[in-house]
């Protein structure tokens, strides 16, 4: 990752409008963003392409009032069309080489790593940062195997430059854990999706994370 480039955000909050409840989920998102998130991946992989890009372009306009990140999981062309602050990979989507291509150079490019082969890639291969996990148990994550745990967590932490977001199973109780083992930060979903105050609950969890370096005026 370029030393000029920051992510701005060490809670990285991914959306799952199936956890909302009976609120909107621009709602919900608007909510977290008054509790602190700076940072948000849109990931609504059963919308059509046409939906995807209203909500998309819906929670850029919001992000942008509140000075967060957002970042488009896979679809570089929604990304592109909303002028997205980056995208987030998985290990099926386009090579992060062609993605930086048609991106730029100053956008963000994330990518989910389960090991630490995938880790080690992604860094190599030009990633900003990367998510690492599941490190705990959580039903969304069940098809990926067993957790990998915190040890491996903190192997992969110390082995990367980049920064390394700690995924799967997030909660309160378990936040010094994953930040001991040298993760840079949090990425999660029903933590803060499903919660009823998810304000508070972002403020709760980002009071327990580092504080993020001063932003250069």
């Amino acid at each position: 990752m370029d030393p000029e480039k920051s992510l701005g955000f060490n809670l990285y909050l991914i959306t799952d409008r199936n956890q909302t409840g009976s609120l909107r989920l621009i709602d919900v998102i608007e909510e977290a963003l008054k509790g602190g998130v700076k940072g948000v991946q849109l990931r609504e992989k059963d919308l059509s392409s046409r939906e995807l890009y209203e909500l998309a372009y819906d929670l850029r306009k919001l992000t942008t009032k509140y000075d967060a990140k957002l970042l488009i999981n896979d679809r570089v062309d929604i990304a592109l069309a909303v002028e997205a602050d980056g995208v987030h990979l998985g290990l099926n989507s386009l090579p992060i080489h062609r993605v930086r291509r048609l991106l730029g150079p100053d956008k963000l490019i994330g990518l989910s790593c389960h090991n630490q082969v995938n880790a080690i890639m992604a860094q190599e291969n030009g990633a900003d940062f990367i998510t690492f996990g599941p490190v705990y148990y959580t039903p969304s994550k069940a098809n990926y195997g067993k957790p990998v745990g915190v040890d491996r967590l903190e192997i992969v932490s110390h082995l990367l430059a980049i920064p390394v977001l700690a995924l799967g199973g997030i909660k309160k109780s378990n936040i010094h854990e994953v930040i001991a083992a040298g993760a840079a930060g949090i990425s999660l979903v029903s933590a803060i999706i499903a919660d009823d105050d998810p304000r508070s609950e972002a403020e709760a969890m980002i009071s327990m994370l580092p504080q993020l370096p001063s932003r250069a005026t």
